[in-house]
């Protein structure tokens, strides 16, 4: 509007009204300009993969392409949905993404919660598939690794089968304070009171199982925004380096 005022020279104002009319309209499409260049630069996060050449975490662009020999799979999360590619063959990476909108919000729903049955029941002697976290933010409590988390005094513990009464101990060894973790029978979901133990970012916790079953060692990030697209979140789990939440988002969301 502004360069059109300036050609045909129409005195629609007068003076320093016309000039900074100009001024701000220009400023404005440069913005714009900026802003929309960054986003066509954004590019896929690999998410899942089998193939060697294209690792967890690195990043492509939508117009490259991805050669894969047989039985050879990538997922990628781009800024329109997920893309699965299967080997053998030659993909462009950008091309008919499926949209992960309603899973990703699924997933990272902050949820007030603080008890579920989201878990497996297992028969005695039962051999099933070790089940996946219904949600992003829960901290499971059999695997190592950095988590990121929105609120370090609502923190909800996660197990993936629920039959029986456990309880697992949550270590600060810097502290030497444990406190106890408690599942009830058919529960999946259970809360850390943050009036005994207080996490901190960055410190090392142990969460210990019953039964001498392996401990966890998880440390935790707070995070400060928001991101609203799967491909966003995912780049900013692998800044942080939340790899196990990570690795829930490719299995979860790829398709």
């Amino acid at each position: 509007i502004a360069m059109e005022i300036l050609e045909k020279g129409e005195p629609m104002f007068s003076g320093n009204h016309t000039s900074r009319l100009v001024r701000t309209a220009l400023l404005g499409a440069a913005f714009l300009s900026v802003g929309s260049a960054a986003a066509l630069a954004a590019p896929a996060v690999v998410v899942k993969s089998s193939a060697s050449e294209y690792p967890v975490g690195s990043k492509v662009d939508d117009a490259d392409t991805i050669t894969l020999e047989s039985g050879e799979s990538v997922t990628v999360f781009t800024q329109k949905g997920t893309r699965t590619m299967k080997g053998p063959g030659a993909f462009e990476v950008g091309a008919k993404p499926k949209s992960n909108r309603a899973r990703f919000a699924n997933l990272t729903r902050k949820r007030a919660a603080t008890r579920g049955t989201t878990g497996a029941v297992r028969e005695a002697g039962e051999t099933i598939d070790r089940p996946l976290s219904p949600n992003l933010y829960y901290v499971d409590v059999e695997r190592s690794g950095t988590v990121c988390l929105y609120d370090l005094e609502a923190v909800r513990f996660w197990r993936p089968f629920n039959d029986g009464i456990e309880t697992f101990q949550v270590t600060d060894a810097s502290l030497e304070v444990s406190v106890d973790v408690t599942f009830d029978d058919g529960e999946s979901v259970a809360p850390l009171d943050p009036a005994r133990l207080t996490l901190a970012e960055g410190a090392a916790y142990t969460i210990t199982g019953p039964e001498g079953a392996e401990a966890a060692t998880v440390s935790f990030v707070a995070m400060a925004d928001d991101y609203p697209t799967a491909d966003a979140l995912a780049a900013a789990l692998i800044e942080k380096g939340c790899m196990v939440q990570l690795e829930l988002m490719g299995e979860k969301l790829g398709v």
